[in-house]
């Protein structure tokens, strides 16, 4: 089916993590200090966002989700910010405020666009013995506190101590039957053990199951470690190759980067797990959940510096990448255009038939088979088999005229003619990932079905439209051109 972009006002997401405040100083420079070679930036502008975490909790919040933040800061300024500028973007922030220690700031001087330097303001937030004991007891306080009224927790791991206790953090998720999506971070993944689903990037993933030449290895590895680790699935984000999902039990899913224009990765990551936490919580399957996760990674890329991305914005990529090659194809190409599709996660409908004279019955049933997958194909029966079929003052329209008509059908991708009495050498050619008929056919006796399924497809039966058939407009017609000729024989 097409990917639809849920409602997310329902989702409900519990993100708990590292919260950190981002400063950004702006100002131009023409001269080097006296009194040491670096270059003098005059500031004239500053700003202050959310990151870390609190970025993750924006985006969620950017897409009209509902989330709640649980972190540990100081009793400090930095802290005041980061909770005013959260909340009146609508995140429900618990933070934990620790009056020993200093929230994570990290100030960037910049100009002309350029970052000149960083500089980090944090003690870290001990989770051990002695005075990190009340810490981690507040922590958990908090978070058990926001546990059951949320539908997804979303960890969110810098490595900057919030998260020391995660595994028991995971087990109270668990016991509440709740998804667990991770971020993670680091070479020491057994922390995260018993998630929902993993999301590390490439780099992240060979650090931990060593390089990866190509697909085929990437996957072997990719599900080896998800075993390991209790995983419902993983999730390894590629860059430039987009990303692949592995689940149990299911085909890897390969889904190529949608990114035209690459102007900033920074805080792509957290945009993808928001993404996905969001889709999963408003009732979407994890494959969807992924593409949607892909489609705002391609735009959240094109903005400059920690950024989140919108409904609307979501809604406009999709329009743009509506690009797919589409219309009347070859068989050649249509088996490559299906192989294409299946790999990067996408199901493909197929169906055939003469289709001679396009009526209401047969636009209902093509809509309904476009509602089960991504891509329909139609296979029509060239002119020789549809008179061998139905007789020899059949088809009424040509072959080519056929499939003109039915490649203009907007839920139509793609149109190839075939040959034979029966489609099924195409249709076990093409391998689609379900074949459908209408609803006046037998499914034990739908001509490649057998083939559908012994590749791991289904076949269906669509709904019949009574008062539609070819057969019948044709028969109308002629009984209507018959009265008229007797009418003017009387005359």
């Amino acid at each position: 089916m097409q990917l639809i972009i849920p409602d997310f006002s329902n989702a409900k997401i519990l993100v708990v993590g590292d919260l950190m405040l981002d400063r950004y100083w702006h100002g131009p420079t023409s001269r080097i200090s006296p009194e040491a070679p670096v270059p003098v930036v005059k500031i004239e502008e500053s700003e202050e966002r959310a990151g870390g975490a609190g970025n993750v909790a924006l985006n969620i919040a950017a897409l009209n989700g509902q989330p709640s933040l649980v972190g540990l800061t100081g009793q400090d300024e930095a802290a005041g910010i980061l909770k005013t500028r959260l909340t009146q973007q609508g995140v429900n922030c618990q933070f934990v405020e620790l009056a020993n220690c200093t929230t994570i700031t990290k100030l960037r001087v910049l100009s002309r666009h350029q970052q000149l330097i960083r500089l980090d303001f944090e003690d870290g937030f001990l989770m051990g013995e002695g005075e990190g004991s009340d810490s981690a007891t507040a922590l958990l306080q908090a978070y058990e506190t926001q546990l059951d009224l949320h539908d997804v927790i979303l960890f969110s791991d810098y490595q900057k101590g919030t998260l020391r206790d995660l595994p028991k953090l995971i087990a109270l998720a668990k016991a509440r039957g709740k998804s667990i999506i991770i971020d993670p971070k680091g070479n020491d993944f057994d922390i995260y053990r018993g998630a929902s689903l993993l999301t590390p990037n490439l780099s992240e993933f060979e650090a931990i199951v060593g390089a990866c030449d190509n697909d085929e290895q990437l996957v072997e590895k990719a599900e080896a470690l998800r075993q390991e680790l209790e995983l419902d699935a993983l999730l390894i984000t590629r860059s430039e190759k987009g990303m692949t999902l592995i689940r149990a039990g299911q085909s890897a899913v390969h889904l190529p980067t949608r990114a035209r224009d690459v102007f900033d990765v920074t805080g792509a990551g957290d945009t993808v797990i928001a993404t996905l936490a969001a889709a999963i919580a408003a009732g979407m399957d994890m494959v969807d959940a992924t593409k949607l996760a892909n489609l705002a990674a391609s735009v959240v890329v094109s903005k400059v510096g920690t950024a989140t991305v919108t409904v609307h914005e979501l809604r406009t990529a999709m329009r743009q990448l509506s690009d797919v090659e589409q219309g009347i194809i070859s068989e050649q190409r249509l088996i490559a255009l299906v192989k294409d599709a299946k790999e990067h996660g996408e199901k493909v409908i197929m169906t055939n038939g003469c289709f001679d004279i396009l009526h209401a019955g047969h636009v209902t049933y093509l809509e309904q088979a476009k509602s089960l997958g991504d891509r329909l194909i139609v296979a029509v029966n060239d002119d020789a088999s549809v008179k061998r079929i139905k007789g020899p003052e059949r088809p009424v329209n040509s072959m080519n005229l056929r499939m003109q008509v039915l490649a203009g059908l907007s839920c139509v991708d793609w149109v190839v003619p075939f040959y034979e009495d029966t489609p099924t050498r195409l249709i076990c050619d093409v391998s689609p990932s379900a074949l459908v008929k209408g609803g006046d056919n037998d499914v034990e006796k739908i001509p490649g079905g057998d083939c559908v399924r012994e590749q791991g497809g289904e076949v269906l039966i669509m709904e019949y439209v009574d008062n539609c058939s070819t057969t019948g407009l044709i028969r109308s017609i002629r009984s209507a051109d018959d009265s008229v000729e007797n009418k003017t024989d009387g005359e």
